[in-house]
C-alpha cells in the first residue's frame, strides 16, 4: 500500500516538474488520481521543501527546488548555463534529429520565456514569452497590429496559439474569425496580449509537421524510394537527418522510407537524380513526378 502511494506521488512529481502547468482535472485525467489525493500530495510536497507554483488554476513544481539541486549538482545546468547552451544550439544551422532532440530537451527543463530573452531582440523575446505563457495556460491572445506578408494588411488577429515552430520564430494558431489553423511569424506582431478567455476550439488544433525537405503542413504523406550509391550519398549530405529512414538492401541500394508534407521538396530531389532512384509503393508520387517531368519538358521545348 505504501509503495503504491509512493508510486503515485513520484508520478505526480515527474509530471509537474517537466516545465508544464496543469490543472487538477488534467492531473486527475492523466494519472487516475482523485482531486482530494492530488491536493494532499501537493501540500506534502510543499512541506518537504519543494517549490509548488500555482498560476490561476494550474500547478507546477519548480526544478530549482532545493531537493532537486542537492541531488543534481553534477548534472544540473544553472539558468546562465542553459542560456549559453540555448544560444549555441540556435546558432547551429543543423536540423538533425540529435540537435532537435537537444533543443526539445532544453525547453522541457527550462522556461522558454527565460531562454527566449537571450539571442533575440526585446520585441521578439517579449512576444515569445507572452505566447509561451498563453500556450501553457491555454488562453487566447491578440496579435496586435499583425502585418500580413501577402496583402500588407495590418490589423489585430484574435487566435488560440498552441505550437511554436521554425526555431520559435513562428507560432501555429487557430484563428477564430476564419476558423482555420494558420502559421504566424512572431516578429510581424507589434505586440502580443493575453485575453481573459480560455481556448474554445482545442479540438480543432491540428498537428503541424516539418519534413526532411523543410516543407511544412498538417498532413504527412508516405513515400518509399530505392536509392543507388550516388543518391544515398547526396541525400545524407544535404539532409543528415534522413539516416534513420535508410536501410541497406541486398542489392547494395538503400530503401528510403519517409513521410513528407509536400511532394515538392522530395520531388526536386528525385527529378535531379532520376536515373539513380526507383519509386516504390507510392503511386500518387509517381503521378506527381510524371506531371512535373511533362511540365518541365514543355517549358524546355517552348
Amino acid at each position: 500500500m505504501e509503495l503504491d502511494k509512493f508510486d503515485r506521488q513520484l508520478r505526480l512529481m515527474l509530471l509537474l516538474v517537466q516545465n508544464r502547468r496543469l490543472s487538477v482535472d488534467e492531473i486527475s485525467e492523466r494519472l487516475g488520481l482523485n482531486r482530494r489525493s492530488i491536493y494532499r500530495y501537493l501540500e506534502s510536497f510543499r512541506k518537504l521543501g519543494f517549490i509548488v507554483r500555482k498560476e490561476g488554476s494550474r500547478y507546477s513544481i519548480d526544478h530549482e527546488s532545493p531537493f532537486f539541486q542537492s541531488i543534481s549538482d553534477r548534472i544540473h545546468f544553472s539558468t546562465d548555463e542553459a542560456i549559453t547552451i540555448n544560444q549555441v544550439l540556435n546558432s547551429v544551422l543543423d536540423n538533425s534529429p540529435q540537435v532537435r532532440h537537444l533543443r526539445q530537451k532544453l525547453s522541457s527543463l527550462y522556461d522558454v520565456g527565460v531562454l527566449s530573452t537571450y539571442g533575440v531582440d526585446d520585441h521578439m523575446a517579449h512576444n515569445i514569452a507572452t505566447l509561451h505563457q498563453a500556450i501553457e495556460t491555454e488562453c487566447m491572445v491578440v496579435l496586435k497590429n499583425y502585418t500580413s506578408p501577402h496583402s500588407g494588411d495590418v490589423r489585430d488577429r484574435i487566435v488560440e496559439p498552441y505550437l511554436f515552430c521554425a526555431e520559435n520564430t513562428e507560432v501555429r494558431c487557430y484563428e477564430v474569425s476564419t476558423g482555420m489553423n494558420k502559421t504566424f511569424k512572431i516578429m510581424r506582431a507589434e505586440s502580443v496580449e493575453i485575453l481573459d478567455l480560455l481556448w474554445s476550439h482545442k479540438d480543432k488544433h491540428a498537428p503541424f509537421h516539418r519534413d526532411l525537405f523543410h516543407f511544412t503542413g498538417e498532413h504527412l504523406i508516405p513515400v518509399k524510394l530505392k536509392l543507388g550509391a550516388l543518391a544515398t550519398s547526396i541525400l545524407l549530405e544535404e539532409h543528415p537527418g534522413a539516416e534513420p529512414a535508410l536501410s541497406l538492401l541486398d542489392d547494395g541500394r538503400h530503401l528510403f522510407s519517409t513521410e513528407v508534407c509536400s511532394y515538392k521538396g522530395i520531388g526536386r530531389f528525385v527529378i535531379g537524380l532520376l536515373d539513380d532512384i526507383e519509386i516504390i509503393d507510392s503511386p500518387d508520387f509517381e503521378d506527381y513526378i510524371r506531371r512535373r517531368i511533362k511540365d518541365l519538358t514543355q517549358k524546355i521545348s517552348l
